[in-house]
């Protein structure tokens, strides 16, 4: 029996976070802003419901900031709150918010300075 010679293939997360880079160039953005999200209270919920009660305090912090007609938040941010499973997320979070032309904001993960 011949053995098949291994295929040389990217890994899946480089397929995506490609797929992601792309796709946050290609946004056309008409307003930029940094935010520090504080994600406090949501250690005030249960353990089992704390890391998706993140992502919804981040996404309703851009609603009430931003006005946006739709959030798209990105996988990179939604890695880092879940990093830590589900009932250990960030106490706070410093996010990038763009808004295209369309009223999407889409929201990153802010790069650290320095």
């Amino acid at each position: 029996m011949a053995e098949e010679p291994e295929k040389a293939e990217k890994p899946v997360e480089e397929k995506t976070e490609e797929a992601e880079e792309e796709a946050a160039s290609r946004i056309e953005v008409v307003e930029e802003r940094v935010y520090t999200v504080p994600l406090g209270d949501v250690w005030r919920a249960p353990r089992p419901i704390r890391t998706p009660r993140a992502i919804r305090e981040i996404r309703s912090f851009i609603q009430r900031h931003m006005k946006p007609e739709e959030v798209k938040i990105d996988g990179k941010l939604n890695e880092f709150v879940w990093r830590r499973s589900i009932e250990k997320p960030p106490r706070r979070v410093r996010i990038k918010a763009a808004k295209d032309k369309d009223g999407v904001v889409w929201v990153f993960l802010a790069e650290k300075a320095g």
